[in-house]
């Protein structure tokens, strides 16, 4: 059961980072928007009138530092899409099949996932200094958006990075009986040593 819902958590960050991913809503203004890998264009007080292009491959997008973001938030939801599928794969085997369980290379993987796309978010900024970015955005430069405004694309991609981290960090606990006691281990590694007592 414990293991569903992480499988579940990790399937739907799996799925929040592609919509973040793809949405053209990162930075915006009242006639453009622009994501890492869209972007949107429409007529004054028709939004719902839009066009819309999406860079087809690393050559087309226009800045390098935006190529380099591009590369990593790919890269971390790669990672994350592949943790995924691990979790699902270890809920739905049957219990004797796989040993590990959900420990193993999973929270390593998660977490490998989040830093990519703490670092692919960190970078992303610094593309507002591209020509494209100061066509669209109007004087905006390194880390300053100019007239473009945070769109919910790069927020959702910040609340979905910092989930990530907190689901790698915060893995389900291992629970042993000993004694007809319940002892919770965070990790693998941990363990309690029984010392049988001695009396005088």
């Amino acid at each position: 059961m414990v293991g569903s819902v992480w499988a579940a958590l990790g399937l739907s960050l799996t799925c929040i980072s592609a919509i973040s991913l793809v949405s053209p809503a990162w930075f915006q203004t009242t006639t453009f928007s622009f994501g890492v890998l869209t972007y949107c264009s429409w007529p004054q007080g028709d939004s719902w009138n839009q066009s819309c292009g999406t860079f087809q491959s690393l050559d087309d997008i226009p800045d390098f530092a935006w190529k380099v973001s591009a590369a990593m938030l790919l890269g971390g939801w790669l990672l994350l899409a592949f943790s995924a599928i691990l979790l699902l794969s270890w809920a739905l085997a049957p219990k004797g099949l796989c040993p590990w369980r959900g420990s193993g290379p999973v929270p390593g993987v998660q977490a490998a996932a989040a830093i990519a796309t703490i670092m692919g978010l960190l970078v992303f900024p610094i593309s507002l200094a591209s020509p494209f970015a100061k066509e669209a955005c109007v004087a905006s430069s390194m880390y300053h958006g100019g007239q473009c405004q945070l769109g919910w694309g790069y927020v959702t991609a910040i609340l979905n990075a910092v989930l990530a981290s907190l689901l790698s960090v915060i893995r389900r606990p291992h629970v042993t009986e000993v004694q007809r006691r319940t002892i919770f281990f965070s990790s693998d590694t941990e363990s309690i040593i029984l010392v049988p007592e001695t009396t005088k």
